[in-house]
């Protein structure tokens, strides 16, 4: 008879996330084991202890996945996971913490849809200025989108040292070129977005970092993109239903939550089938999310 497949899902944080066990439950997963305020050098005994106790076929029904709060602590554990295989003893893992990789995938797949559709290109040689930098959805889109050959800079709202930071632990990290900027100030948003092509909000919910009068200035701006479903948007005059929907007063098109939502949700989904049914084992983190997230359009 075959063994029931598990998720074996490893947080640093004291829960883990219902979102994630639900998500992992409709994909298929018959049984997922949480394991909360997990510490980095626990991580390679766990997952030594899950791949070793069924043998090399029931292996096969075992997968791993990352959560928590911290994009770089995810990244160390699916790394750390990766180092603790032994061969024929080995399960896929996906990271994707706050579910932020996947928002981030979904967030800049729409984007680059709408740049194509309306503009012609991708992300190549684009302007993009990521405001709610210092987030992890703000974080992952502001690499994503430097990955694909974008121009990319992450604003400041308050703390210009806490987003230097972040910038030169991605520049090291990911072999990016990203830039701070300070967006302190209604005319600092607007000298930025003067030189924007791409604006992406990440803030808090219920944070409006982009007014329509800010958004006026920007002659250039293309797509305006806002993951904050809680009123009031993060970018005034995108609806949450936006798909691609002109911003009134600009030249731009707004894409708002619940549609980048949509395909963060099949992302996540086809990203845990894909752990949970290929044969092949797989390491995925949020560049493997984008590109599914690019096919779940």
């Amino acid at each position: 008879m075959e063994k029931v497949s598990i998720l074996h899902l490893i947080t640093a944080a004291k829960n883990a996330s219902p979102f994630d066990v639900n998500m992992a439950f409709d994909a298929g997963f018959d049984k997922i084991m949480p394991y909360t305020n997990v510490e980095m050098n626990e991580v390679a005994g766990l997952v030594q202890d899950a791949i070793f106790s069924r043998g090399p076929t029931g292996v096969k029904r075992e997968s791993v996945f990352i959560g928590g709060r911290d994009i770089d602590v995810a990244m160390d554990m699916l790394i750390t996971a990766k180092k603790a295989m032994v061969p024929p003893f080995e399960v896929s893992v996906f990271a994707d913490p706050s579910g932020a990789f996947t928002t981030a995938a979904g967030m800049m797949a729409k984007v680059e849809q709408h740049l194509t559709k309306n503009f012609g290109g991708d992300l190549t040689g684009r302007r993009v200025s990521v405001f709610g930098a210092t987030g992890p959805v703000g974080g992952c889109s502001a690499v994503i989108a430097a990955k694909y050959g974008a121009e990319v800079q992450m604003v400041s709202h308050r703390n210009m040292a806490d987003v230097q930071a972040k910038v030169g632990s991605y520049n090291t990290r990911y072999g990016v070129n990203i830039v701070a900027v300070d967006g302190a100030s209604d005319a600092a948003k607007i000298e930025i977005l003067k030189n924007t092509e791409i604006a992406l909000c990440a803030a808090a919910a219920g944070v409006q970092v982009l007014s329509l009068a800010q958004m006026a200035h920007a002659k250039d701006l293309k797509v305006v993109a806002d993951v904050n479903a809680v009123p009031p948007s993060g970018a005034e005059g995108v609806d949450v239903f936006a798909d691609g929907v002109a911003i009134a007063g600009t030249n731009a098109f707004g894409i708002g939550a619940l549609a980048i939502g949509n395909v963060k949700y099949k992302t996540q989904h086809h990203l845990l089938k894909l752990m949970l049914e290929s044969d092949n084992k797989q390491y995925l983190d949020f560049l493997s999310a984008f590109e599914m997230a690019r096919n779940s359009l």
